[in-house]
């Protein structure tokens, strides 16, 4: 059985849209104008490394898909995200050419074996909250208010309740990483509306 974790870099203002300015968004590029150290550095390599697979949508697929094959790097970060398998739920891709690609359904999603990281693909993180299939939250939050852009989280059917279970400063500049697990039914002791 899978264990999902969502991964994302996301403003003070949870905006995560463009943090790496290659989408070409007005105010793309933000993640890069603050230093997040070699603790931060090491939590995205670490966080690669120890996942089975890459869980993605059809856009997000497709942007690292056209940048990650040529790619290497001396840590083996590279290396490691063109290796491992990568799951796309997608509706309209027939045939991905990334290495290791397979287009599944959210219904498969519990099948399938290890850890799976998802990265940007905010329309299919928003599909995995809403059927519960979300095991942990990673926020790499930066010190800005973009006061515009895609927010991680909009409008929700329910509540979606967190327990935070890790919180670490990185770097000089104030980047904060969060790590929050769903609380269930079991842990309020009744059922969530």
């Amino acid at each position: 059985m899978s264990t999902i974790v969502v991964s994302q870099f996301v403003t003070l203002d949870g905006v995560f849209e463009d943090p790496g300015g290659s989408e070409g968004i007005e105010r793309g590029g933000w993640a890069f104008r603050f230093e997040r150290g070699e603790e931060g550095d090491r939590f995205k390599l670490d966080e690669v490394m120890a996942a089975d697979g890459l869980l993605l949508g059809r856009v997000t697929y497709e942007g690292f898909a056209a940048a990650w094959p040529s790619r290497t790097d001396e840590f083996g970060f590279a290396d490691k995200f063109n290796a491992m398998p990568k799951y796309v739920v997608s509706s309209t891709l027939t045939d991905p050419q990334w290495n290791n690609t397979r287009v599944v359904t959210l219904d498969e999603l519990r099948g399938l074996e290890g850890e799976l990281l998802v990265n940007g693909s905010g329309q299919l993180v928003h599909a995995l909250f809403e059927r519960g299939l979300v095991d942990e939250l990673r926020l790499m939050v930066f010190p800005t208010v973009l006061g515009t852009g895609r927010h991680l989280f909009g409008e929700s059917p329910s509540e979606l309740p967190f327990r935070l279970v890790k919180s670490t400063p990185v770097g000089e500049d104030g980047v904060t990483i969060l790590v929050y697990q769903p609380v269930t039914d079991h842990d309020l002791g009744e059922p969530l509306a």
